[in-house]
């Protein structure tokens, strides 16, 4: 006991029956289990209650601002289908999970627009002003209509869906390839890989640096280049600033930011990524040993398309219920945001006199009945239901790697001792015994999710006021969820790594896991969060060639099939699109590396605690992993500084580079423009 420190724990002592992850186990947190079984009976009921009281043909027919359907056959709207978004940027917004109404206008109309106009543009002529028309609100006077109203009525170019759906399906078919081959390439030649990952980051950064300085430059003497963004104000046309050159020189800017602080991280731990590679190599010898691992993203993907899907339909029939209810909508500071409002004698009211930006629009249908009382409620356990059962998908699949790649470390002869099937050994193994933990640790999470969407809930209701120190708290209280959220996702992985181990329960594991970082807090900043940024590094490479590859496709710079790019002129959402299912993609199976690298870690903080290489207490860890272990050694040994203090003086440097960048970053940005425009 004379080792055992309050913020550490005692360390692990040696065990000889000790073999790995522990076959014979009980059932752990057995009233969190009874607890999730009873939530999820209670969320099929309000599933069941709110299909019978939801109208299909408000989930069959878009809905627009008013409540009227688009398309329906007999109504005033049959020949206008499709539904039209303002600003479906909106749509972004947290609100949406309670409300799941986007708060912008909606219109219904025949078709979706296929070329890019402004309002002062389509004064000009009277077939422009006519085509302007049909995506504006009924009644409005174009002849009336001042210039300074123009940012209210824009829109983007859309894609027929059958074009986009085939551009997005291929470029998420490409950036699964361009995943699933650096994989195989990583497990085979991990060294130079990610030497060569290293560089191909580095050389695409430069690129993009590249591809700024030549569109600032190409912009150069054209009309309205020189206009600042401030200047511009906000516009949710993203196009609209790649027409001036200030973002580009932005851009630019950001970019040789990003460029240095990763060379310098590079420069810094030179000696460290010696040390992670040689952990990479081997995770890969790991994996290679569990292909099986790479193909369980895939199961954890359609655990949570279910669960979307079940909180999506279960949704959008709580808030089809019944009559429609109108709130007042707006972008600045109003008393009256999302008050009831009547669509009829709104305009009349003096919501509009006091708020001209406010409009009322349609927001979700209710009624006087006890089922629309508790309409509310439902939609609230809705999404908390949903937050805790994707977690809980999320923290199934990391318990599941987990368990099998500890049964590959803890076998003394690899591979002759790894279990057959560790993969589905280990998925037995969590959904027979540890569901309970999983659903507790799951719930912890759920509820510090929930509490942030109201947080943004009540942020949306208080933009009206005028409370100064309520806005600071607000603002705190999300900084500090936030922070709280990371720290319990971090807590979280690794007590399930604990629970696939030990098979103990999730409190107990936490309580060990958190214990074994502690004893073990240099290797994790310098060895375990190096992986991870080398990691990271190959997810942004993988996004990196993925953009560029649709930025030249959808700019029309390539052309793989003659007539095969679509004619756009807002190709930057397209492009976004595909790069955010890149991104997806390859966190998906850079997931299954992540997992191995943190579960290895674990098991070799674990194996140095309980044996010490000796014939009587063997170490588990193969040759290769003892050589990280002397490596780490040699480096701590011929450095001046201790690793701590080593560790302390590089987080300070790196932390005051950074606050300086975010400092000076909008003043250089700033003076660099007016060098440039006072050189023009």
């Amino acid at each position: 006991m004379h080792n055992f420190n309050v913020f550490t724990g005692e360390p692990r002592k040696f065990d000889p029956t000790f073999k790995g992850p522990i076959y014979n186990r009980g059932c752990t947190d057995i009233l969190c289990c009874i607890l999730f079984i009873l939530a999820l009976l209670g969320y099929f009921a309000v599933g069941i209650l709110a299909w019978s009281q939801g109208d299909p043909r408000k989930v069959i027919y878009p809905t627009d601002s008013k409540g009227q359907f688009c398309g329906q056959v007999g109504s005033p709207l049959e020949k206008k289908p499709l539904l039209f978004y303002f600003n479906i940027l909106k749509c972004a917004s947290p609100l949406v999970l309670l409300e799941f109404q986007c708060p912008t206008t909606q219109i219904c109309v025949e078709r979706c627009p296929n070329k890019f106009m402004t309002l002062v543009k389509a004064l000009l002529k009277e077939d422009d002003r006519e085509y302007y028309k049909q995506f504006c609100k009924e009644g409005v006077d174009m002849t009336k209509v001042s210039s300074g109203q123009e940012r209210k009525h824009f829109y983007l170019e859309f894609l027929h869906l059958s074009n986009l759906c085939v551009v997005f399906f291929s470029g998420l078919v490409i950036a699964m390839l361009v995943s699933l081959i650096f994989i195989l390439l990583l497990r085979c030649l991990a060294g130079v890989m990610v030497w060569v990952m290293i560089i191909m980051v580095v050389i695409v950064i430069g690129y993009g640096i590249f591809h700024c300085y030549m569109q600032y430059a190409s912009l150069k003497g054209q009309a309205g280049s020189d206009v600042t963004i401030k200047d511009l104000g906000l516009q949710t046309d993203f196009s609209v600033y790649l027409q001036i050159r200030q973002t580009w020189l932005a851009f630019m800017i950001i970019l040789c930011i990003v460029e240095v602080v990763i060379i310098l991280l590079l420069i810094f731990l030179r000696k460290r990524l010696l040390i992670a590679i040689a952990l990479i190599k081997e995770a890969s010898k790991a994996i290679g040993h569990v292909m099986s691992s790479l193909f369980y993203p895939l199961l954890t993907f359609a655990l949570l398309s279910l669960v979307i899907a079940y909180w999506a339909i279960t949704a959008v029939f709580l808030s089809t219920s019944s009559d429609p209810v109108y709130k007042v909508f707006n972008t600045t500071e109003c008393m009256y945001s999302r008050d009831t409002c009547e669509p009829e004698t709104f305009n009349s009211s003096n919501i509009t006199a006091e708020c001209p930006d406010a409009e009322c629009l349609f927001a979700f249908y209710g009624g006087e009945t006890l089922y629309h009382k508790y309409l509310i409620l439902f939609q609230f356990y809705n999404v908390f239901l949903f937050f805790w059962c994707a977690n809980f998908v999320t923290a199934l699949g990391q318990v599941t790697l987990a368990g099998a790649f500890a049964s590959y470390y803890w076998a003394f002869k690899k591979p002759e001792d790894i279990p057959a099937f560790p993969v589905f050994n280990s998925l037995g193994r969590a959904l027979r015994y540890h569901t309970g933990s999983l659903a507790f640790g799951s719930l912890i999470l759920a509820i510090v999710q929930i509490i942030r969407v109201l947080l943004e809930y009540l942020d949306q209701k208080l933009k009206g006021a005028q409370n100064k120190c309520a806005k600071f708290l607000l603002s705190c209280l999300k900084c500090c969820f936030w922070c709280l959220e990371k720290f319990i996702k971090f807590l979280n992985r690794n007590a399930y790594i604990m629970v696939a181990i030990y098979g103990k329960n999730f409190c107990t594991s936490a309580k060990d896991a958190f214990f074994l970082l502690m004893r073990n807090i240099v290797r994790v900043a310098v060895l375990d969060k190096v992986t991870d940024f080398l990691l990271f590094l190959g997810k942004l490479l993988i996004v990196g060639i993925v953009g560029i590859c649709s930025f030249f496709f959808f700019t029309g710079k390539i052309k793989i099939v003659e007539d095969a790019t679509p004619t756009l002129n807002y190709y930057w959402v397209p492009i976004l699109t595909v790069v955010f299912g890149a991104y997806l993609i390859a966190h998906g199976f850079f997931s299954v590396y992540a997992m191995c690298v943190d579960t290895l870690f674990l098991c070799f903080c674990e194996d140095l605690e309980r044996n010490d290489g000796s014939s009587d207490k063997p170490f588990f860890m193969s040759p290769e992993l003892h050589q990280i272990l002397s490596i780490e050694k040699n480096a701590e040994e011929t450095d001046l500084i201790p690793a701590k203090t080593k560790q302390c003086h590089f987080v300070r440097i790196c932390a005051n580079v950074f606050e300086n960048c975010v400092h000076f970053m909008p003043n250089v940005i700033i003076l660099w423009c007016r060098l440039a425009k006072n050189k023009n």
